[in-house]
């Protein structure tokens, strides 16, 4: 059993329709040659690749004649919506019935199929939906374009006169109908439109209605493909054993008792460490514990936590590379001054699918098939191991269970091991590479380490008129390609959501300090979001008490030139009636924070939990993500982002014992328990603005949120206490 994804050129598919009735193949400047995708992974037993209908580059819809309309989709899809988001955009433009739509994953070529918002094909930063906006619904309107003048000719009718609802084609004076199908060859000899006329927002019938997902009933019967389900003969199982360190490297291995374990097909050092080939899983494992392995640790990272602190406190004290400044820090009589130490952990992703990759290299070829993120980056980091051109390189994204940003390297980390893996086999066969739970939280990539040291000022009369904050943390894309990203020497990843800040406070600094350290950094959900949103809002709170107002009010005045923050911050309150009676034994806190073009505004209820930790019993979440194209995934998303930041800002952290990491699965890095997630309530705001992110921006409100509500019940703690709400 395999999975199938066969290429065409765009000749030879119309060559095929023409001579089959192959169906509609509808895409925008469409050149002549062009790669193709199936209209849905396919898995046969036989192991050989079936011939399938395709795709021409730039096209994202096939309509078979069987009445089905399948769209490529150029996002990853691992829980976060884009299957079902993605296709409502072309099946509202296409007046198509939501039983009809079908998604499938875009194959891996930047030049049809990037991401609008980075100029290379990959998914990240929450901009699915908004990259992608009008490009899928002026697909799918020209498919609908083609198909009434497909009815038009063959009915002898002005196209004008026809109209299509829920899927079906018909004429009124005539009373005749027809399928999407039926006309499906005809349309596929038509030019497309090149613009294509899009709908009104006041015609919209699916746009902001609550769909089914198209990716649910194949996750919930089995029949979802993940990379684990990807079975080819004669495949080997393959388990890397990584050095202990960061920065070390194998120079020799006893693989004698190795050897001996039944199953054990080779053993090779590679760059990443020593990989076992194996026929089964267990065998590979048995065998990798048994290894003894000589690490050069000479360029390791060996410092501990503590240690690694120590330095990042000293940096985090002076001024650090300017980020943002307007006016000076005032200071005289009159004025009252506070300062604040924000330290937050190494944190890992620890997504419930670790790293895996079925790989398979020979005869000038490499196919690979994963949960790819990046498959611009991945497809030219196999090449480069593999001493192919990219082209030479095919890649099949599947469902991944999750990533929060693990899947995302900018080097591509576990692409490059899958193709060192490959290489040192040295055979063609298929190798599945896979990481264990320990593996990922290890020898992972983290959220960055960050200390954050603020000083604010009030004035006589109660306002807050000066700001001043160092960040000392390591940028993610420094050495890596995306190290364009870099302004002035700073990580704009390390600032955002601190340099913008919304609040109208005259005198504003923010510097950073660039660490570094040998442990691996990657984005992390939310990215420099889910920290700065922390400091910053839980600061304001401070600074708001000192001066005797009402944390909610006292944003409100702040917030004059963002309406959008006050829209959501207005819309919290009211839903959570602040000002109203708090049941005994409990304190609310609020936040709100714009991250990737997204307002979120959240209020927790807190009490305190038996194990000295708060326990958040019910949040309030108002968000602002424009139009909002599936309201149930916009909640889900919500509440995602709110049970991930609880569960990181209460309970985790990677520590490092003389550079080794003490964590190695959810019994000490733990998930936010079930009977731990509050009861979560979300409110929409109504709008008409292009829609914008909601894959992180639940993140960054939760935790200060949290922290906010446990000053009311134990200032005296919260203050003390950074172990769990990252301040000290």
């Amino acid at each position: 059993m395999t999975i199938v994804s066969p290429s065409l050129d765009r000749r030879a598919l119309l060559r095929g329709a023409a001579a089959t009735g192959a169906g509609l193949v509808i895409g925008l400047q469409l050149p002549l040659q062009a790669r193709a995708q199936s209209a849905a992974a396919k898995v046969i037993s036989s192991g050989e690749a079936a011939p399938l209908g395709g795709f021409a580059p730039n096209a994202f819809i096939r309509i078979a004649p069987d009445n089905t309309v399948t769209v490529l989709i150029k996002h990853i899809e691992f829980g976060q919506g884009p299957y079902t988001g993605l296709a409502t955009l072309v099946a509202e433009e296409l007046d198509a019935d939501w039983a009809q739509m079908r998604a499938t994953a875009a194959p891996a070529d930047t030049a049809l199929y990037k991401n609008l918002a980075f100029g290379m094909q990959g998914t990240g930063g929450s901009t699915a939906m908004a990259n992608s906006y009008e490009q899928m619904r002026k697909a799918g309107a020209a498919a609908r374009a083609m198909l009434v003048e497909a009815a038009s000719k063959a009915w002898g009718v002005p196209a004008g006169e026809i109209t299509v609802e829920n899927g079906l084609i018909k004429h009124a004076g005539s009373n005749k109908s027809g399928t999407f199908g039926a006309f499906a060859d005809a349309a596929a000899k038509l030019t497309p439109p090149a613009e294509p006329k899009l709908k009104s927002p006041e015609q919209f019938k699916l746009i902001g209605t609550d769909l089914a997902k198209l990716d649910t009933d194949a996750k919930t019967n089995g029949q979802a493909i993940f990379t684990l389900d990807v079975m080819k003969p004669d495949m080997l199982t393959v388990l890397i054993a990584h050095p202990p360190r960061f920065g070390g490297v194998a120079t020799a291995v006893d693989e004698a008792d190795a050897r001996k374990v039944k199953g054990v097909e080779d053993i090779k050092i590679i760059p990443q460490g020593v990989a076992v080939y194996a026929r089964d899983f267990w065998s590979a494992k048995k065998a990798r514990d048994a290894l003894k392995i000589t690490w050069d640790e000479s360029k390791a990272e060996k410092r501990s936590s503590s240690e690694l602190l120590a330095l990042f406190r000293e940096a985090a004290k002076q001024p650090g590379k300017k980020s943002a400044e307007r006016g000076k820090m005032p200071s005289g009589d009159g004025i009252r001054t506070i300062e604040a130490e924000y330290v937050f952990p190494y944190l890992a992703h620890a997504p419930m699918e670790p790293l895996n990759c079925v790989i398979e290299y020979g005869d000038g070829a490499c196919s690979a098939w994963y949960g790819c993120q990046f498959p611009s980056i991945d497809q030219a980091a196999i090449a480069q191991v593999l001493g192919l051109k990219p082209e030479q390189v095919s890649i099949t994204t599947l469902l991944a269970g999750g990533s929060f940003g693990r899947r995302a390297t900018p080097n591509a980390d576990i692409a490059v091991e899958a193709a060192a893996a490959a290489k040192a086999y040295g055979r063609k066969r298929p190798l599945r590479v896979v990481w264990t739970r320990e593996d990922d939280i290890k020898g992972g990539r983290y959220r960055p380490m960050n200390v954050h040291r603020i000083k604010g000022a009030i004035d006589a009369s109660g306002n807050i008129v000066g700001w001043d904050e160092t960040i000392a943390g390591q940028s993610i894309v420094e050495g890596t390609p995306l190290a364009s990203m870099m302004k002035d020497g700073i990580d704009p990843t390390m600032v955002e959501g601190a340099e913008d800040l919304p609040y109208d406070i005259p005198n504003l600094r923010v510097g950073a300090a660039k660490m570094d350290v040998g442990v691996p950094v990657l984005w992390w959900r939310s990215v420099g979001h889910s920290v700065t949103g922390f400091s910053t809002e839980t600061f304001i709170d401070e600074l708001l008490t000192l001066a005797g107002k009402d944390p909610v009010e006292g944003r409100m005045a702040l917030l004059g030139k963002h309406p959008r923050h006050q829209g959501v911050l207005k819309e919290v309150a009211r839903m959570a009636d602040w000002g109203g009676k708090v049941p005994e034994g409990r304190a609310r806190g609020v936040a709100v924070h714009k991250s990737f073009n997204s307002y979120v505004a959240q209020i927790a209820e807190v009490s305190k939990g038996e194990d000295g930790v708060p326990r958040v019993l019910r949040v309030w979440c108002a968000v602002d993500c424009g139009l909002a194209v599936n309201p149930n995934v916009v909640k889900a998303q919500m509440e995602g982002g709110i049970g991930f930041g609880l569960g990181a800002v209460l309970h985790d952290a990677i520590t490092l014992d003389k550079g080794v990491v003490q964590q190695s699965n959810f019994d000490d890095y733990r998930s936010l328990r079930i009977h731990e997630m509050p009861e979560v309530i979300v409110s929409i705001i109504k709008s008409a603005e292009p829609p914008t992110g909601v894959g992180e921006p639940g993140v960054p409100p939760i935790g200060p949120a949290v922290a906010n509500a446990w000053a009311k019940l134990d200032r005296k703690s919260t203050r003390l206490n950074s172990s769990h709400l990252g301040i000290s």
